[in-house]
């Protein structure tokens, strides 16, 4: 069966004030046009149209597309006869009860009700043992009547849904290459952020394998910001700070000075190119350093917004997250961390004035 033209639809964007529909519309339009670049794309209201080659995949990553259809176009005084060609195509004569889903824009001489009965009866001039079936249907034909086009379709596909990206701006995400980071990514391109990945190598806890972990998961996830580039700093400032904490006998404090740190990179990086805050994959108490009474030392550590999308969530909800998105498996392969780093007793609780005395004393040895 041929494809004349795609239907792409969008739920959030809908629910804005005319000024915000408009420009995030131009977001999503300018997002799809650059994913397919052979393809025209066109608008009306509460509706995308695209026609050309379209690669599904494209519109199955795009944000902001929470659904699209492949749809045959005809005109409709042309609807009778080519509605029982379309139905035949799409196997409509395999089935016992069938529904027709009508959906009107504009002015017509007929209700939704009028024309679903009329389409309905002829189709049954074919198939005579066909049953209408509003509510389980065993096939069901949408036809969206947009003046004197009609819009003939039996799939629709899910799109991610969420917020076209850019909408929101743009943050430095703290990649560890582990469960979480990803899908804090993940988390916060769906609100619309563009995401820059910085991934911290720390030596000598991590080696090439632990970079190409976390670049292989950053290449899985352009599929949803296709320009998405990872940023790798080598760091060998927090195994020094480690040997130093342990000569003092604060070694408890090592995993929040450690986050600390690597909280400054990513604001350096975010001033430099002019992102408007961080995002890590800390969830409330799931470990010693992500504690209330720790994250609260940490957020002091910057002098801008850090956004942490899984903060309530437990451990077996990331996961199903990061299965639904594709990088569990590519999380848990087995590299060396810096686990082997974490204190026997690390500080669930920290005070800032102690930790700025301790960094004090680190930074100017």
């Amino acid at each position: 069966m041929n494809t004349d033209i795609w239907l792409v639809r969008y739920s959030e964007i809908f629910l804005k004030s005319e000024p915000v529909r408009r420009s995030w519309e131009d977001i999503l339009i300018r997002s799809l046009a650059s994913r397919l670049p052979d393809c025209s794309v066109t608008r009306e209201r509460g509706r995308i149209w695209i026609s050309g080659p379209v690669d599904p995949d494209q519109l199955r990553y795009t944000f902001g597309v929470h659904s699209f259809s492949p749809c045959k176009k005809v005109s409709l005084p042309e609807i009778r006869e080519e509605i029982a060609r379309y139905a035949e195509e799409t196997g409509i004569g395999n089935v016992a009860t069938f529904a027709l889903r009508i959906h009107r824009t504009g002015e017509h001489t007929f209700t939704s009700q009028e024309l679903a009965r009329d389409l309905g009866d002829h189709l049954r001039g074919f198939y005579p043992s066909l049953k209408a079936d509003l509510k389980n249907p065993e096939y069901e034909l949408h036809i969206e009547v947009r003046d004197q086009n009609c819009y003939l379709y039996t799939e629709i596909f899910p799109g991610p849904g969420g917020v076209p990206l850019g909408a929101s701006g743009t943050l430095v995400a703290l990649h560890s290459g582990g469960i979480d980071s990803p899908v804090a990514m993940y988390m916060m391109m769906k609100r619309g952020c563009k995401i820059i990945p910085v991934y911290i190598k720390i030596a000598p806890f991590h080696d090439d394998s632990s970079e190409e972990r976390a670049r292989l998961i950053v290449e899985h996830l352009r599929r949803y910001q296709p320009d998405l580039s990872i940023q790798v700093i080598d760091d060998g400032d927090v195994y020094a700070n480690r040997m130093q904490l342990k000569k003092k006998g604060l070694e408890k404090y090592a995993c929040v000075l450690c986050k600390r740190h690597l909280y400054r990179i990513a604001e350096e990086i975010a001033l430099k190119t002019g992102a408007k805050g961080i995002v890590t994959g800390e969830s409330l108490a799931q470990v010693a350093s992500q504690t209330l009474d720790n994250l609260f030392v940490l957020d002091d550590a910057v002098d801008m917004p850090v956004y942490r999308p899984l903060i309530g969530y437990d451990k077996e909800e990331t996961i199903i997250l990061a299965r639904n998105i594709g990088t569990f498996d590519l999380s848990i392969m087995q590299v060396p961390s810096c686990c082997c780093a974490i204190p026997f007793k690390p500080a669930t609780t920290s005070e800032r004035g102690r930790i700025e005395e301790i960094e004090k004393t680190l930074y100017n040895e």
